[in-house]
């Protein structure tokens, strides 16, 4: 059985941005945002999906760049339309067309994986058992809560209260949420305050995005670093990069360094349409350019 670094659980998404730009149609979805990372990073590293056959590019985009792809092929894929009324990029509604469905344990019980990053889109696409199935296989699961706080409601999604956290949390290896969602589940926009409240519900390093940044917090330290993009035109997969950048240098680098990667991955993506399309060169001269290394 082959074994990987890093492994990605999610529906693709065909996703439908609307913002000042105007509108266009891009090949989204956390598994893929965060395959294109780990591989580009050069990982050994495998995708678990769910999509429509006619979506089939996708899958063939990432074996092209060395990614093992475990799909599942469903009547229809998980279809998103993006609104984005201002530049804000925490400040969107999001409507949902079509759903790929639900993932099943049985596709990831045979997963050898040493990091499993979980990137659902809403609340019923991967549920308790298949955490814990991963668990079971001994993986680090890397999870984004807006796939467990964020609810269809008439094609809309909304973010709710999360009635399953007390079970789910202390599963979880890496969490990471954005500054509205750290709030639902915690009832502060204080940041370091928030992360603090999710390090005692069990989780065991806490990544919490915003506008300008990512902030960290290990259980002894907190460390932030800001987003540099020279534009905005790829803000839809932002946090699912950056929850991917921080896994994957976690392999190699302690929470200080991992933190200062994902947020120069995040503001490299966020230059492009799509997934980040770049090299470890780039990012490590993005670091050079941009930051201070944290010691």
């Amino acid at each position: 059985m082959k074994s990987y670094e890093i492994a990605f659980i999610g529906n693709y998404t065909k996703d439908t941005i609307i913002d000042s730009r105007g509108r266009r149609v891009v090949d989204g979805g956390a598994f893929n945002y965060g395959a294109n990372v780990a591989a580009r990073l050069g990982l050994r590293c495998c995708a678990v999906t769910r999509l429509a056959g006619a979506d089939i590019q996708v899958v063939r985009r990432l074996e092209e760049l060395g990614v093992d792809v475990f799909p599942e092929y469903t009547p229809d894929s998980t279809e998103l339309r993006l609104v984005y009324p201002t530049d804000n990029p925490d400040e969107r509604q999001i409507y949902v067309d079509s759903s790929a469905g639900t993932f099943r344990p049985e596709q990831v019980a045979n997963l050898d994986t040493q990091t499993a990053v979980v990137g659902a889109s809403f609340r019923g696409e991967v549920g308790l058992e298949v955490l814990q199935t991963l668990r079971d296989r001994k993986a680090g699961i890397a999870l984004d809560v807006q796939g467990f706080v964020r609810s269809v409601r008439d094609g809309l999604l909304v973010a709710e209260s999360w009635p399953d956290k007390e079970e789910i949390l202390p599963l979880v290896r890496f969490l990471k949420a954005d500054i509205v969602e750290a709030e639902i589940l915690t009832g502060t926009r204080d940041l370091e305050k928030a992360a603090r409240i999710l390090f005692a519900m069990g989780c065991k390093e806490i990544l919490l995005t915003h506008r300008d940044g990512v902030l960290v917090y290990d259980g002894q330290r907190v460390y932030e670093a800001g987003f540099y993009p020279d534009s905005l035109i790829g803000r839809s997969g932002r946090g699912d990069t950056c929850i991917a950048a921080y896994a994957c240098r976690r392999i190699v680098s302690e929470p200080a360094e991992a933190t200062i990667w994902a947020a120069a991955v995040t503001s490299l993506k966020m230059d492009v349409n799509g997934p980040f399309s770049g090299s470890p060169e780039d990012v490590e001269r993005l670091i050079d350019q941009r930051y201070t290394r944290i010691s």
